[in-house]
């Protein structure tokens, strides 16, 4: 007899989508992903206000309009949502092929568009600040903007072609207002030294190391020590000062003058290093002590057992500042000249948080222009230069690829349009005219957010770098891609928890 039971394949739970509501539940998520952060585009741009939880369950409050921060932080369940997330962190049939064409023309036409300043060094520099100002209309500092532009060329033109970008320390200190903030030759240390040693060290021999200050104790499980005599108790405290001391001759030993340890440095260390005259500085933070290591080509040591094996950071002046109401250290003459310190100041956390992301933001922008020295036009320009040559080639070509290229330069229009739309303009009437502008030859023509028109972005000094645009073709392009082959969902049905085994 034949069974008229279904045969069941996928495991109980497993969900699955396919054929066309597999294509809608992922356009479904694309498109939702796109309006999340779309309020966020342009130099009025909105803030989204982001609560995020520990695993303790401490909320803290972001507020941020920096898109890859906000994709980063949600929770995405859609994969469409998912590939566009990850697309933001850093088809082989014909719709694919025509967003391939799609791509390699709007690529050919930055290329064949973007001003080069290989030539020109003193233009070139005035081009970084106007850069690091586009990249800074959109974000919290607009307001400050111009001060904040020349502090992050200045920081980048110090790496003199290099892209470390560990050689520029950002720190944040509450108080005073964001145009306080300051550039700094030197490297800053968020730290104090300790009690009675020394504020202030010239020609510093630097010590980097990342150990435990107490005693090395032999830890044994479940063992129990009893004594009737404090005699004891004191010999026992002792013999770990005679080991801490230990310690600290041989880290003596390497005629330092400043020891830096990532670790905690008790009280009895600490004498120690006063009594030689030796800076001690404890709990520098391991991003800190890895910046700190680089800039005084000094090493982070573990055992001090062989000193020909450590090598010691140097630097011509260490001395204690007063940055608002906190003491910090800091670093002059360092191994690493081009090394500096941003000291961001602001009214609250998150204002501060916010500022170092659009800071960073700018930075990221600079270098790569500095690598490629080519730029294009902001305010839509470059979109609308895009879409202007996609749409001309699509109509030069048959089949389904002209309808995809024709879909590819609908989706670039979106950029300008958005912008517009933040700012509170007739958005139709803006791109039907900067649509207009580009067909009669004008490819310097953006959005003006200021007036509300269409204006010359060469005059208002609204350029972005050549290298990040082409990179956000390529990747868009790509993850359309993926979106576009998937014709089914299957979703693993979710791990059963372990029920705890308790005896009966």
């Amino acid at each position: 007899m034949i069974s008229l039971n279904p045969i069941r394949i996928l495991k109980l739970d497993t969900e699955e989508e396919k054929g066309e509501m597999a294509r809608l539940s992922i356009f479904a998520g694309a498109v939702a992903i796109g309006d999340l952060v779309k309020s966020t585009i342009g130099p009025k741009g909105m803030d989204k206000m982001l609560v995020k939880f520990d695993p303790k369950g401490n909320s803290r409050v972001v507020v941020t309009n920096d898109g890859a921060h906000i994709l980063k932080a949600i929770g995405v369940d859609n994969p469409a949502g998912k590939i566009l997330v990850d697309m933001a962190k850093g088809v082989d049939d014909l719709v694919g092929d025509g967003y391939r064409l799609a791509a390699d023309v709007a690529v050919e036409a930055l290329n064949r568009n973007a001003v080069n300043y290989k030539e020109d060094d003193e233009a070139f520099n005035g081009v970084l600040e106007k850069i690091a100002a586009t990249a800074l209309s959109s974000k919290i500092l607009a307001m400050n903007k111009e001060k904040f532009s020349k502090l992050a060329v200045k920081a980048v033109l110090r790496l003199k072609g290099s892209r470390n970008l560990d050689a520029i320390h950002i720190i944040k200190k509450l108080g005073a207002s964001l145009n306080d903030s300051f550039l700094d030759d030197g490297f800053i240390l968020n730290k104090k030294v300790g009690q009675f040693q020394p504020k202030r060290v010239e020609n510093a021999k630097i010590l980097l190391a990342n150990i435990a200050m107490d005693s090395d104790k032999i830890k044994v499980f479940g063992s129990r020590v009893r004594t009737d005599s404090v005699a004891v108790v004191g010999d026992v405290e002792l013999c770990e000062k005679e080991k801490m001391k230990d310690k600290v001759d041989k880290i003596l030993s390497h005629n330092c003058n400043v020891f830096i340890n990532r670790q905690l440095i008790y009280n009895y260390p600490e004498q120690l290093f006063a009594d030689a005259g030796v800076m001690a500085i404890e709990h520098a933070d391991f991003d800190g002590i890895e910046r700190l290591a680089l800039v005084t080509g000094g090493e982070i040591a573990s055992t001090f057992d062989n000193p020909k094996s450590i090598k010691l950071g140097e630097c011509d002046l260490i001395e204690e500042i007063m940055i608002g109401e906190d003491k910090l250290l800091r670093f002059s003459g360092v191994k690493l000249g081009e090394a500096c310190t941003i000291v961001i100041r602001g009214a609250t956390q998150q204002i501060l948080d916010e500022a170092e992301r659009s800071l960073h933001d700018a930075i990221c922008a600079l270098m790569t222009t500095i690598k490629d020295r080519r730029i294009v036009y902001g305010g839509g320009a470059a979109e609308m230069l895009m879409a202007t040559a996609i749409t001309e080639a699509a109509n030069n070509i048959t089949g389904k690829e002209s309808v995809a290229m024709i879909g590819y330069a609908k989706a670039l229009h979106q950029i300008p349009l958005a912008i517009a739309d933040n700012g509170g303009y007739d958005s139709s009437f803006l791109l039907t005219a900067l649509r207009a502008a580009h067909n009669n030859g004008e490819i310097t023509c953006g959005i003006d957010m200021t007036n509300g028109e269409i204006s010359n972005m060469d005059q208002f000094g609204v350029i972005e770098s050549f290298a990040v645009k082409q990179q956000m073709i390529f990747s868009a392009t790509e993850a359309a891609e993926v979106i576009l082959r998937v014709d089914g969902i299957v979703k693993a049905a979710p791990r059963p928890r372990k029920k705890d085994k308790r005896p009966c």
